[in-house]
């Protein structure tokens, strides 16, 4: 099928975030991240048909799926759970057993894929800005080898040298276990780790490469072979539009301040809260 012309920012993330999964795997969902949910449920819809979905929303595993909402969003993993589990079964039985992909969002990262949730400036106890903290990231990332990073507006905050605190563990000398993210996508490009650092391996449509080193905070590593970013097909934007995420909850992640409250009460308004 040909690239459709017609796609916003948003939508190539969670394209890019869909082929980065395999048919197979078992893939995590955080909380309050409908770019990452998206992402997944169009692999499941297109290449990856048998994936299994985990998340910390509801503690469950599922193998059906529901389109994205706000108000409903447990609907995906309380009526659809093929198990129900324990923070303690999750993060000492579930996830030390099963090579999980998940996909995290940073506050901030380095150059080595450690990252940040937790706090920025300041000092542990008394911080500038409390972040809502790792979640089980400190536990997970020490192990795994499928982790991958996705930040939907590249700036030089995010991608800042050094970070004021490690929740998530990167590419670091002498690791006992597991390795650093794999992956990265942003709303200006992708990115790997292939030499331990980040990567530029494709850039997104009139991004030039000297814009996205301009937005990094530290020096980026360029592949030999970079390209453009593949679009999105014709039939993958329909997915998102017409099944997916028809309320558009995943551009959320994309807005901020007064374009954020507006999308917030359009999406509840059509789900009928307010």
């Amino acid at each position: 099928m040909p690239a459709s012309i017609d796609y916003t920012r948003d939508e190539l993330m969670c394209v890019c975030i869909s082929r980065q999964i395999v048919d197979g795997e078992t893939v995590g969902q955080g909380i309050a991240t409908p770019l990452v949910m998206a992402g997944v449920i169009l692999a499941k819809l297109t290449h990856a048909p048998n994936i299994l979905l985990a998340s910390a929303i509801g503690q469950s595993v599922c193998r059906d799926w529901a389109s994205l909402g706000l108000a409903r969003v447990e609907e995906q993993w309380i009526n659809k759970g093929l198990a129900f589990l324990t923070f303690a079964q999750i993060a000492c039985e579930f996830l030390p057993r099963v090579k999980l992909k998940e996909f995290f969002r940073p506050a901030q990262v380095d150059s080595r894929g450690n990252f940040n949730n937790v706090f920025i400036g300041g000092t542990y106890d008394h911080p500038q800005m409390r972040l809502p903290g790792s979640g089980g990231i400190a536990d997970v990332t020490g192990y795994n080898d499928k982790a991958c990073l996705y930040v939907p507006r590249h700036s030089r905050a995010v991608f800042a040298e050094p970070i004021d605190f490690v929740s998530g563990l990167g590419h670091v000398p002498d690791r006992q276990a597991g390795r650093g993210p794999i992956y990265l996508v942003s709303n200006l490009g992708q990115f790997d780790y292939a030499h331990g650092r980040m990567r530029l391996t494709t850039f997104h449509a009139g991004e030039p490469i000297d814009r996205i080193q301009t937005k990094t905070g530290f020096p980026l590593e360029v592949a030999p072979d970079v390209h453009q970013t593949e679009p999105p097909t014709g039939e993958e934007v329909r997915l998102l539009r017409q099944m997916i995420d028809p309320l558009g909850v995943r551009r959320l992640e994309l807005l901020g301040g007064a374009q954020r409250k507006a999308l917030i009460r359009d999406i509840l308004r059509a789900e009928g809260i307010v």
